[in-house]
């Protein structure tokens, strides 16, 4: 049975919630927090880019940032990444042009702009780059993720269960639903202070190793679940691995028998992120790129129904960004 972090020892004194600034309400986010405009020299430099892209075309996953120079984007971008790592922890560029280009030179541009983020890594133990998020009209159930159903789904990190989860999700509109999938974010240090205050021996729980279900993102023959803590800490950074969901799915699909506490842990973790106080709601609009810390802050959509036409689906790109590991789904270097 993989486990991926060393948990053994005995947690007998709960951390501190450090980085006070990431530890936010509601009520203390302010748009100029997260919403970063493309300036009017970064919007020529995209309109040059884009119209470059057009005229000598590659496929995208050999388009590399090292090729181009874009001092307005990687200024915008790096404001970007220090509200990741430093601020609020998610922000929102707005926006790309996108009735003036094709889609595909959009994504051109979305993958450009990702690099400087962070180096893209797969999504899909298939080695899938760029993940379409959009409703296939799937149940959501055992080996079929929530992001590809139109159902709520609850505050989580990305690939909670992965021996090497992303630093950064990103997200590209292209369609916003017809009603619902609304965005909500919260501050995952709230979150613990909160459980501290509240319920610290669930806490404690939920520093111990659970099982989480891998929805079959794995190699045949492997082991379904994993096992991990919900919470822990890398160089006095929160390093969360927020999903309830996949945790009670990696009970059942395990055959294994969920102690009170952690039942009691993972109920007390839905009802404290439910709390209005402590969410943020940022609807994402068509042509926005949203950026995510995956360690430190959770995100949520709401169920949502679809345009009628399916040109106008809801349909985002996502993207990954890792650093550590190579740039494969499990990020293993090979020796």
């Amino acid at each position: 049975m993989p486990s991926y972090l060393d948990c053994s020892a005995e947690i007998s004194e709960l951390r501190s919630t450090g980085y006070e600034h990431m530890c936010w309400l509601a009520a203390d986010i302010k748009q100029d927090d997260w919403v970063i405009e493309v300036t009017a020299s970064m919007g020529d430099e995209i309109d040059r880019l884009a119209e470059f892209l057009q005229k000598n075309p590659l496929p995208i996953l050999q388009r590399r940032l090292e090729e181009f120079d874009l001092p307005e984007c990687q200024q915008i971008m790096l404001a970007m990444k220090n509200i990741l790592d430093d601020g609020v922890g998610f922000a929102v560029l707005d926006r790309l042009p996108m009735d003036n280009y094709p889609i595909e030179t959009l994504l051109d541009v979305y993958w450009l702009l990702g690099q400087l983020i962070g180096r893209p890594v797969a999504q899909k133990w298939n080695g899938q780059m760029i993940y379409d998020v959009s409703d296939t009209g799937a149940e959501y159930a055992y080996g079929t993720r929530g992001s590809r159903t139109s159902v709520e789904l609850n505050f989580h990190t990305d690939n909670a269960f992965a021996r090497m989860p992303p630093d950064y999700v990103g997200l590209f509109c292209r369609h916003p639903a017809k009603t619902g999938g609304i965005s909500r974010i919260c501050s995952l240090y709230s979150v613990h202070k909160r459980m501290q205050e509240e319920y610290p021996q669930e806490l404690a729980r939920l520093y111990q190793p659970v099982f989480f279900d891998r929805q079959k993102e794995h190699h045949e023959g492997a082991e379904k679940v994993c096992l991990a803590p919900y919470f822990s800490w890398r160089n006095g950074r929160m390093f969360a691995r927020a999903n309830a969901s996949l945790i009670r799915k990696g009970y059942q699909v395990a055959d294994q028998q969920m102690d009170e506490l952690l039942s009691a842990a993972l109920d007390a973790i839905d009802e404290v992120c439910a709390a209005e106080d402590l969410w943020f709601e940022a609807p994402l609009q068509r042509g926005q790129i949203q950026y995510l810390n995956n360690h430190e802050v959770g995100h949520y959509r709401s169920a949502f129904e679809d345009h009628d036409d399916p040109l106008y689906k809801r349909h985002l790109y996502r993207l990954w960004h890792r650093e550590s590991g190579d740039s494969s789904y499990d990020g293993r270097s090979f020796h």
